[in-house]
């Protein structure tokens, strides 16, 4: 089997309000081709102009080169040599950042080869299946007003889901009072029972983090995401040792080094890769076994269109400590309809699919609607 293409597809909304943190008002998708007529689809998690280019990009010299030009004739199955193809072709321009990013699509579109061409689930590939049954939190961003946030939250534990998180927004931008009412509020909705997550934004500092930590512990707050700025591991390993509640971060993270300093000088609790941005399946493998070899927890970040949801799915089902997945809740019509037959939910859980691969097919016609050319 030979690499004959590999297709980008730039999806976008007629309207992307910028001022928002939300990545699902565009995605890019890669679909890499072969000469026996299995196609792998990936989805890459940057800005989409940049990442295209870092794929379609003509060969400068050795190790400035586009990532197609690198792929085609190669033979998919032999995903770690193409992993430091890529790597090592992109080094004088890349290493980190888009480069990673566009690695990533890769790297997830030729595991969906593999297990296409074995006839078995990506996950099985992986190394094995730990659970067909991988609970996913319900992730909002938070909207303007804590009563619109509870009605939010009512409706998805009314759905069965039983862990929600809120994040960006008015969070950490309004007042101390206004956060901490918050988690009351939703905290009284959802019971105690049920895990909350909150996603500050990076806009603390490290000694208000520390204070929040501690208000957030009153009520139960399973864990409070990325509240200082991703470069700050000093600030990290002072609130990790402080704060008795989790601290998770790492979607900002490209490649395991950087993850490895998140453990070593960070200290933080939860790491959270994103497939489409820290170096696909094939990287993110190595990132897990080193939380895991630390006892430390892996949550993928997902917040793109289904691709990405079932790319999580298939990682986490295929590690030990693989407990829970991210699901974006938002109404764009790219997160909840550029696959065709997305991971259905179920009791707040989503199952693996039994077919090969990662069990997913793009929708032709929301591709053709919302495509860039």
């Amino acid at each position: 089997m030979k690499i004959t293409d590999v297709e980008v597809l730039y999806l976008k909304l007629p309207q992307v309000d910028a001022s928002r943190c939300d990545g699902t008002q565009d995605t890019l998708i890669v679909r890499v081709r072969t000469d026996e007529g299995i196609d792998g689809i990936g989805e890459i998690d940057s800005v989409p102009v940049v990442a295209r280019a870092v794929i379609e990009a003509p060969p400068s010299h050795s190790i400035a080169t586009g990532l197609k030009e690198l792929l085609i004739g190669e033979d998919p199955f032999e995903v770690e040599r193409l992993w430091d193809k890529m790597y090592m072709g992109a080094l004088y321009y890349g290493r980190t950042g888009p480069v990673l990013h566009a690695m990533s699509g890769i790297d997830i579109a030729l595991w969906d080869i593999i297990g296409k061409a074995a006839n078995r689930p990506t996950a099985q590939m992986l190394g094995g299946i730990y659970r067909r049954e991988i609970p996913v939190y319900a992730s909002l961003l938070m909207p303007d007003t804590i009563a619109e946030a509870a009605k939010l939250a009512e409706k998805y534990m009314n759905l069965g889901y039983k862990a929600i998180k809120f994040g960006w927004g008015p969070i950490g931008r309004v007042s101390q009072a206004f956060d901490i009412e918050l988690v009351r509020t939703i905290r009284s909705v959802i019971g105690d029972e049920n895990r909350l997550m909150i996603d500050v934004g990076q806009v603390w500092d490290v000694k208000h983090a520390i204070r929040m930590a501690a208000e957030f512990e009153r009520y139960g707050v399973y864990w409070m995401e990325e509240p200082l700025p991703p470069d700050d591991l000093t600030g990290y390993k002072l609130l990790s040792e402080q704060a008795g509640i989790y601290i998770a971060t790492g979607e900002q993270e490209s490649g395991r080094r950087s993850f490895d300093r998140l453990l070593r000088e960070g200290g933080v609790d939860i790491l959270q890769p994103d497939l489409g941005r820290c170096g696909g399946l094939t990287e993110a493998r190595k990132i897990a076994v080193m939380a895991y070899d630390r006892n430390r927890k892996v949550v993928p970040h997902a917040f793109k269109t289904g691709v990405l949801v079932a790319a999580s799915a298939h990682f986490a089902a295929s590690m030990p400590q693989g407990d829970l997945i991210e699901y974006t809740l938002s109404d764009s019509p790219l997160a909840r309809h550029a696959v065709a037959n997305p991971l259905a939910i179920k009791d707040g859980c989503v199952r693996l699919p039994e077919s090969p691969g990662l069990g997913i097919e793009l929708d032709e016609q929301t591709v053709k609607k919302y495509l860039v050319t």
